[in-house]
């Protein structure tokens, strides 16, 4: 009897063993991108692909949001595990600033790498007359959904150039996709969308309707300031557009949360690193990512896991 409660003891110690095994094996990560026109949906589709075939016990999935506010808030809330954001925006949170949409400093942010820089797009119909940002004056502009991290560029901007929103015929608070549609409709004189280049969402509206993109000079870029740089949307980004249009430009991150183990965030670090040709795919804005520049204006500490993968690679 003893030698069978001994083994019937065994059985369930092993059993235990293989549970916790299994529930260690099972890796749940939530990619948090933004709306489903942009750049950062595409590319969190790629992402959730690559740890699912690359990392051992992955269970990934991805979720549409209203990009870098919310996704900030959700990874504090441990409602995800990597976030896409504006470098604007990850600063805004790490210090806590409420006009951002920060209730409160978001202390478990940590960084993985710097990927893409966002493009300040001014996009205005070609019937609507404007041709400058001092034309917005009186006309119907869509800044992005309230608080996002496009919002707040576009505050950021429009102040620089001397606007408010009070200078504004109208304000819409619109996805890019939503932008799109009204200005197909003649609904909206133009649309400001914080994007990668090539983004989808002006492509599309590129096809339907004659457009200008509408230049943001040098002078406004550094009245804005940091995180701003200036930069230019290449001729050719998008239909009819025949001639580089100045703008500025401001860095895209990964950020993870800190109570993610260190074996984890490097086996996320290094999927990424290891696969870029499949983000690249995605999208074409992934083939500015570069290892050397993953650490590059980071606001917040970086994840030691992730720290160790760059260290690896020369980047200290």
């Amino acid at each position: 009897m003893k030698a069978r409660s001994a083994i019937a003891a065994l059985g369930a110690l092993a059993i235990m063993t293989a549970s916790s095994i299994g529930a260690r094996a099972d890796e749940f990560i939530t990619v948090l991108t933004g709306g489903t026109s942009g750049v950062y949906y595409p590319m969190g589709v790629a992402i959730a692909k690559i740890y699912g075939e690359k990392i051992a016990g992955a269970r990934p999935t991805v979720q549409a949001t209203k990009a870098s506010v919310e996704n900030l808030n959700l990874l504090q809330q441990g409602k995800g595990e990597v976030a896409f954001t504006l470098g604007d925006s990850l600063a805004a949170g790490w210090t806590g600033d409420q006009e951002a949409g920060f209730k409160a400093k978001l202390d478990k942010l940590r960084g993985m790498t710097a990927i893409y820089s966002n493009y300040i797009q001014v996009v205005a119909s070609h019937d609507s007359g404007i041709k400058t940002l001092a034309d917005l004056k009186g006309k119907r502009l869509s800044v992005g959904a309230p608080k996002s991290g496009t919002e707040l560029n576009a505050r950021a901007i429009l102040a620089a150039a001397g606007l408010t929103y009070a200078d504004l015929g109208k304000v819409e608070y619109l996805s890019f996709a939503e932008s799109v549609e009204l200005m197909k409709n003649r609904q909206l004189d133009a649309t400001l969308q914080s994007a990668g280049l090539g983004v989808a969402s002006i492509r599309d509206l590129a096809t339907s309707v004659d457009i200008t993109v509408v230049e943001i000079p040098k002078a406004v870029v550094e009245k804005a300031g940091a995180p701003f740089v200036a930069s230019d949307i290449p001729a050719g980004t998008y239909g009819k557009q025949d001639k580089a249009v100045p703008t500025a430009a401001v860095v895209n991150y990964l950020v993870t949360r800190s109570d993610l183990s260190d074996d984890l965030v490097y086996q996320m670090t290094k999927s990424i690193y290891e696969n870029l040709g499949e983000l690249q795919a995605a999208h074409a804005a992934a083939k500015a990512i570069r290892i050397e520049n993953a650490k590059v204006g980071m606001p917040v500490p970086m994840h030691p896991g992730a720290a160790k993968y760059l260290a690896e690679h020369g980047v200290k």
